[in-house]
């Protein structure tokens, strides 16, 4: 049962982030920026995505 709760949260944090990267992108952000909010995203999931919650560039992707 662990294993398959852990699977799911797994599962849940990638499509987050692929979400908030592709909301990234779509901003208007400057490229640069963009670029450290995706490498945020990618090398720390969970506390990227928070931040990017908070703080971060949106684009218009819903879903």
């Amino acid at each position: 049962m662990g294993t398959t709760l852990s699977g799911l949260l797994s599962l849940a944090i990638l499509v987050l982030d692929i979400w908030a990267i592709i909301n990234v992108i779509k901003s208007g952000a400057e490229t640069g920026i963009k670029i450290l909010w995706v490498l945020l995203i990618v090398f720390l999931p969970v506390l990227g995505l928070i931040i990017w919650a908070l703080a971060g560039p949106r684009g218009n992707v819903r879903f």
